[in-house]
């Protein structure tokens, strides 16, 4: 792909290497807000009421960035995290006085692998009136209507031969999105599909995609490249809007099942879109697991392959989990079953749809269980649904924090003359082009 030159200079997007001097930025705000923006209030904005010592509180100034982070369908079928969605939205909505909120108004990024890419795709595309295409409520009956064409149809030969589950579920995410694109999401969106043309992770993001249309791709073809599991509808191939880069897609859940490091990654890098934030310590994170299967015996190339991505969830748990650190209590929240409890455990591959919503249901009532540095898991009080809860308060303050502040937390590209690798795509952005 040929570099187009960046021939425009942006000043909301400042190169992370570029210095600024703390306090003649805090000074340039100031008259920004108070002469170019026409604001009048001189109680909070005068400069007669700054002082220097105020900006060591850069962080609180700056805001935290709000990250959501979805795994793959797990033994839920990605039923726990729509309903821990379903959950949350009711929060918000009631703390906020909001009725209309939508889980897409509290966070500036979403990353979501398998099941959990198209409820990222569902809940954060644009829709017709501007808002998103779906609260969380409808994307949870979503799931639950259509998840025999999404998920592991029968084991039936046929069906494997001729496809039939794919073409279904690719005419329902047509029917579902129609034409729009990774451009036509409302917030920076990661969704993970493992290429076999370059054998590697490929990352569709927002950000990419308005770069270049080399790196747009339409959104039912997103979701059926994340969802597509290798053991029974095979690969799916799409090509970019533009047709330049071509990639061979399966199951997302295969490298990526959760996705949560690669969000992180993506905001941390991404300067553009997130100029202030500089560490951990900077975001707001919600990881959503999908429960953790149980396995009898592997006897089947599917088993194996949710072995695998369950087994790199825990991992990335582990470590994100130690990246935190101090701040992980307020700042990173995992929600996943407990697996300590064997009722949990007992959640067999023939679930019906009753036993998956009765099972989520169970998950999100249990004590939580976090990640300890050397020590595995502990279960701690909080249940996964209170946590919830508090987690929603913590999205709640820091919107309302916005309302004043005059840092800009998050600045969201829309056009932008050159192309540019950003961020956790860098992985397998340059595809195989024919």
């Amino acid at each position: 792909m040929e570099t187009v030159p960046n021939s425009v200079v942006n000043l909301n997007m400042i190169d992370s290497t570029f210095k600024v001097d703390k306090l003649t930025y805090e000074i340039f705000s100031i008259l920004e807000n108070n002469f170019l923006f026409g604001c009048t209030d001189n109680s909070k904005n005068s400069l007669s009421n700054f002082t220097p010592k105020d900006f060591n509180l850069e962080k609180q100034s700056a805001g935290k960035v709000r990250v959501l982070c979805i795994d793959g369908a797990g033994a839920t079928d990605g039923i726990l995290a729509a309903k821990s969605l379903v959950h949350l939205e009711l929060c918000l909505r009631i703390k906020s006085g909001n009725p209309n909120a939508h889980i897409a108004d509290y966070f500036d990024a979403v990353a979501g692998s398998g099941a959990g890419g198209i409820l990222a795709a569902l809940l954060f595309t644009r829709g017709k009136d501007g808002l998103s295409m779906f609260t969380a409520e409808e994307a949870l009956k979503f799931l639950i209507d259509n998840r025999r064409k999404i998920f592991r149809p029968s084991n039936s030969i046929l069906r494997r031969v001729l496809r039939l589950s794919a073409s279904k579920a690719e005419k329902l995410f047509r029917k579902t999105f129609g034409e729009c694109t990774l451009k036509d999401t409302l917030k920076p969106v990661l969704i993970p599909c493992y290429d076999l043309i370059t054998r590697a992770p490929f990352v569709f993001s927002r950000a990419d995609a308005l770069e270049m249309d080399g790196y747009d791709f339409k959104m039912r073809d997103v979701c059926a490249a994340t969802s597509a599991d290798p053991a029974f509808v095979g690969p799916t191939e799409l090509r970019s809007l533009d047709g330049r880069t071509k990639i061979v897609a399966v199951d997302g859940g295969i490298t990526m099942n959760n996705p949560t490091a690669a969000a992180i990654t993506h905001v941390l890098n991404n300067k553009h879109e997130f100029p202030f934030c500089n560490d951990v310590s900077d975001i707001l994170v919600l990881s959503l697991g999908n429960g953790e299967s149980h396995f009898n015996a592997v006897n089947s190339p599917s088993a194996v392959v949710r072995i695998v991505g369950e087994g790199a969830s825990d991992m990335v748990d582990q470590a994100i989990s130690m990246a935190f650190a101090e701040c992980k209590m307020n700042n990173y929240v995992r929600i996943q079953s407990n697996g300590i409890m064997a009722k949990t455990q007992k959640v067999k591959s023939n679930k019906t749809m009753r036993d998956l919503l009765s099972v989520s249901e169970e998950m999100l009532a249990q004590k939580s269980v976090e990640s300890v540095l050397f020590k595995g898991k502990k279960v701690v009080e909080n249940t996964n649904m209170e946590k919830l809860e508090l987690f929603g308060g913590e999205l709640i303050k820091e919107q309302e924090r916005r309302k004043t502040n005059i840092l800009p937390t998050v600045v969201l590209k829309n056009v932008s003359p050159s192309p540019r690798t950003s961020s956790a795509t860098t992985l397998s952005t340059l595809s195989s082009s024919s």
